[in-house]
């Protein structure tokens, strides 16, 4: 079954919900672009990391690190630990889309929550790629373009401590948490990580408490083999 086969009533609908979501997901960008910059990033390397990272909880631990005064490199490894479950979601969207080569690989780039939850509910796989694809492509262009606003308008509002950017990025990671605590097992793994990681902040380096807290998280999930989009 392709995705012409589809009833046009059932693609219009899958559509408008994977953009209804691309929408509210890409504006958190601005608020990206915008800490990004506060924290010393350029505005070249705030878009870049939007363009080739493009997963909003890896992006805001790497800038949150850096914003702390930790190293770049333990905060690539802090936004990586937060990206492999990237990679779990790609084990199950891969047979469920079905595509191969230079699609599957194109496809990789845009496996984000939003769009594994738009398709893994999908009954077939025609409804799944529709699903992906215009959550995917819609996160991806808004994010980008809504990273470029923040950024160039954080560049240019001078000290970001005079009006509370300094404090921004915990907000809005937890704004992007938030809505994926829906399990027991998910609620306990973030206060073991966050306890794990107030302990360490006073002892250890910037970045480190993160890292460790990523650790655990990844460890308790592994074990409990759940993935939830």
């Amino acid at each position: 079954m392709t995705t012409s086969d589809l009833d046009p009533a059932q693609r219009r609908q899958i559509i408008s919900d994977g953009l209804a979501v691309a929408v509210a997901t890409g504006a958190y960008g601005i608020s990206f672009g915008a800490i990004a910059v506060s924290s010393g990033l350029g505005v070249a390397q705030t878009c870049a990391l939007s363009l080739l990272v493009f997963t909003g909880a890896s992006q805001f631990a790497f800038v949150g690190v850096i914003a702390a005064g930790g190293a770049p490199l333990v905060g690539a490894a802090s936004g990586l630990l937060l990206g492999v479950r990237n990679t779990l979601y790609g084990l199950k969207l891969a047979p469920l889309l079905d595509w191969h080569g230079v699609r599957r690989a194109a496809a990789a780039h845009l496996v984000i929550d939003e769009s594994t939850a738009m398709s893994v509910t999908r009954e077939s796989t025609a409804a799944a790629r529709i699903g992906f694809l215009s959550t995917g492509v819609g996160v991806f262009v808004l994010w980008n373009l809504s990273t470029l606003i923040g950024a160039i308008a954080g560049d240019s509002i001078g000290d970001p401590r005079d009006y509370g950017l300094d404090s921004a990025v915990g907000g809005a990671f937890l704004a992007l948490l938030w809505p994926r605590l829906r399990t027991t097992r998910s609620r306990l793994t973030a206060v073991l990580a966050a306890m794990l990681a107030l302990g360490l902040i006073p002892v250890t380096p910037a970045g480190i408490p993160v890292l460790a807290a990523g650790v655990v998280a990844l460890g308790l999930a592994l074990r409990g083999r759940e993935v939830t989009p």
